[in-house]
């Protein structure tokens, strides 16, 4: 009998998608309007918003593989989201976001990063 995909991971697979959609938004944003930012060279914002809209693309495609209880997927997941955290705490030490706004985008990576790793989940990918 197939195991049933735990609600949590289909919660981490949304989460995931609406990230990676963030994600892309984010960096099309930046492209748009960003190039003004003070603090860092037009190339430096060029970069990080190409980096935002692959990691958006990545992450939403990797998404469709936790609906169907891919580990790769899991394990990929699990790398974009703690780089998502790791993401926010530098943009906080180098001011590009406020605290708030830091703790805020990390948020739904730190809930994935928890969700993708219990019981239920570890028994749905491990089948």
């Amino acid at each position: 009998m197939a195991q049933s995909r735990p609600v949590g991971v289909t919660i981490v697979a949304v989460l995931a998608w609406i990230s990676g959609f963030f994600s892309i938004l984010g960096g099309i944003l930046l492209l748009i309007s960003g190039l003004e930012v003070a603090s860092m060279s037009r190339e430096a914002l060029i970069i990080a918003a190409v980096i935002s809209i692959i990691v958006g693309i990545v992450v939403i495609i990797v998404s469709f593989g936790l609906f169907r209880g891919s580990n790769v997927a899991r394990i990929i997941t699990t790398v974009v989201f703690v780089l998502n955290i790791v993401n926010a705490v530098v943009q906080i030490f180098t001011g590009t976001q406020s605290l708030w706004t830091a703790l805020l985008s990390a948020l739904p990576s730190i809930i994935g990063v928890i969700l993708l790793y219990t019981k239920s989940a570890n028994a749905f990918f491990n089948r």
